[in-house]
């Protein structure tokens, strides 16, 4: 079989500038541990887990056999007045982790889906407590939490949004973000700039607190760029959210499993929200599959508002805690607990930081930031927004790292599985990539 597909043109790329790609492809053939293959039969090392989605390494043979048994016993279960025994099983092992006591799960798709479920679920609540006129939902600028109607409306970054201005949620309103002039070359968290969550503030003023259904943040940003919280802000936002009643939903669907060194960004920075969505490494991106976790009260006040033996939640999806996408989940919990994997990327994050942070003398790099197992490196503005970034990835490619980029930040996310001369391989082809591209 030809490893170049014999038309190129029928397939509407996703995020993806079509005509570039197809005069020039990047096709990927094989990916195994932390390398991948592209068509040309170049191995590259994988800088970014696929798409934040493949920490534990790609090919892992406990997560294909799992999936594979449970084709072989039952396929397909239908969601909706019936189940199986493996998606209870795996909402109690996620449960073992989540903060606090968000102890309910909900699957659904993917991300974008985890976040649509979210504002159905604070929508739902606030009615079964005789709340109906919150309506009013709080983002943030540059935010990302997903390309459905909803997800969208909250997001915040301008290309994603304005081309779809006519369609989105009314009764959104943003904060600014929290990426100040100062904070430059930081490593982990800014000492300034926790007066940013007093926009949430002014907003309950503008618009009447008791209007505002709920907050939506990423604890840290990460399709933006990994824009880090200061110091005191998301503590901040959840002392606003109570004083207000307002539901204050984190977005994990990225920073969730792992990647900022704790299990949830929200235990890694001390504050726990009432509503936590998860996807990506939640099956390490074998099978896709999302899911949203919630206090024990918003479920049992959703509960309690319908009599016994009425649907309670007229919300779903077909593919709601499939079978195959439940055994990819157990089988990466198995993982996590196996190899410890948490403790890990605590461990981990501090070389991968100092290596990030060795790129600072590169002149085309204009910043630096990052947390955990992420980081966000700006490339300087050239003629217009996008075109450094867009030009470095390419470079980078062709020099064997491969990662995703947005705008003009190359965003770096390692494996968890990682060792140092992964991390080594990492910053050394970074730094080679970026200088080629300067050259150019």
């Amino acid at each position: 079989m030809s490893k170049i597909p014999n038309s190129l043109e029928e397939h509407w790329m996703p995020f993806t500038s079509n005509r570039d790609f197809k005069e020039n492809p990047r096709l990927i053939t094989e990916a195994k541990g932390v390398y991948l293959k592209n068509h040309q039969g170049k191995t590259m090392i994988d800088a970014s887990s696929g798409l934040f989605c493949n920490p534990l390494g790609h090919g892992r043979k406990e997560i294909t056999n799992a999936v594979t048994k449970q084709l072989e016993q039952l396929d397909y279960v239908q969601p909706f007045q019936q189940g199986f025994g493996g998606s209870f099983e795996l909402a109690r092992r996620i449960a073992k982790h989540t903060p606090g006591n968000l102890n309910r799960i909900f699957y659904t798709i993917d991300g974008s889906s985890a976040v649509e479920t979210a504002i159905k679920i604070v929508i739902a609540y606030h009615k079964a407590r005789g709340q109906g006129q919150r309506f009013r939902f709080v983002g943030r600028e540059r935010a990302y939490h997903g390309m459905n109607i909803g997800a969208t409306s909250v997001g915040g970054m301008i290309n994603n949004v304005k081309t779809f201005a006519s369609v989105l949620m009314p009764g959104v309103v943003h904060m600014r973000h929290t990426h100040l002039p100062d904070h430059k070359f930081i490593k982990g968290q800014p000492t300034t700039g926790a007066e940013m969550a007093e926009d949430l503030e002014r907003i309950c003023m503008n618009f009447g607190s008791e209007n505002i259904a709920a907050c939506i943040v990423e604890p840290v940003a990460g399709s933006t760029g990994t824009l880090v919280p200061p110091k005191g802000y998301l503590k901040r936002l959840r002392e606003i959210c109570d004083k207000h009643g307002i539901i204050l939903i984190f977005d994990e669907v990225i920073t969730g499993w792992g990647r900022m060194g704790s299990a949830f960004a929200s235990q890694e920075f001390g504050v726990t929200p009432d509503v936590l969505t998860m996807a990506k490494a939640t099956t390490n991106g074998v099978v896709p599959m999302g899911a949203v976790a919630v206090k024990e009260e918003i479920y049992d006040t959703v509960m309690d508002a319908s009599p016994k033996g009425a649907v309670e939640l007229f919300h779903g999806y077909t593919y709601s805690g499939i079978p195959i996408a439940v055994a990819a989940a157990l089988a990466v919990q198995d993982i996590f607990e196996k190899e410890d994997i948490f403790k890990r990327t605590k461990e981990m994050s501090p070389y991968f930081l100092d290596g990030i942070f060795s790129l600072k003398d590169l002149a085309g790099i204009d910043n630096i930031r990052g947390y955990g197992m992420m980081a966000g490196v700006d490339m300087k503005l050239k003629e217009k927004p996008g075109r450094a970034g867009f030009e470095c990835f390419k470079a980078c490619y062709e020099t064997g790292v491969n990662f995703k980029a947005t705008g003009d930040c190359l965003i770096i996310a390692p494996q968890f599985i990682c060792e140092k001369k992964h991390i080594d391989e990492i910053i050394e082809k970074l730094r080679t990539g970026i200088s080629n591209y300067m050259k150019k």
